[in-house]
C-alpha cells in the first residue's frame, strides 16, 4: 500500500495561499513560495501602516483644532490646557469635528475656556 503524503491538504493550502495573493504582480501571484513571501511582507506592512494611520489622523485633528483656535485668537496649547483645567473631557477627534461642522459650539467652548485659562504673568 502506498503512503499518503497530504495530497488534498497540500493542494488546499496552496490554493488558499494563491487565492490570498491574487492580484499581485508576476510570480508573486502564481508561485507558492513567492506568494508566501509577498503575503508575509504585505501583512507586516499592513500592521505597521495601521499604526501610522492613527498617528496621521491625530496630527490632522490637531491641525484642524489649531486653525480653529487661531481664528478665535487663542493658541492650541493654551486651548487644550484650559479645556483640561475647566474639566471639559472632549478628545481631539470630537473637537476637530465640532470645529468643522458646528463652529458656534466651538465658539462657546473657546469663550468658556478663555475665561478659565489664567492670563500669563509678565515678569
Amino acid at each position: 500500500m502506498s503512503r499518503a503524503r497530504k495530497g488534498a491538504a497540500r493542494t488546499q493550502a496552496r490554493r488558499k495561499l494563491l487565492r490570498q495573493a491574487r492580484g499581485y504582480f508576476g510570480t508573486k501571484s502564481r508561485h507558492k513560495q513567492q506568494a508566501k513571501v509577498a503575503l508575509m511582507r504585505a501583512g507586516r506592512n499592513a500592521w505597521i501602516h495601521r499604526r501610522l494611520r492613527r498617528r496621521d489622523f491625530r496630527s490632522l485633528w490637531i491641525t484642524r483644532i489649531t486653525a480653529a483656535c487661531r481664528m478665535r485668537g487663542i493658541r492650541y496649547s493654551q486651548f487644550i490646557a484650559a479645556l483640561s483645567n475647566a474639566g471639559i473631557l472632549l478628545n481631539r477627534k470630537m473637537l476637530s469635528e465640532i470645529a468643522i461642522h458646528d463652529p458656534a459650539t466651538f465658539d462657546v467652548l473657546a469663550t468658556r475656556v478663555v475665561g478659565a485659562h489664567p492670563a500669563p504673568v509678565a515678569a
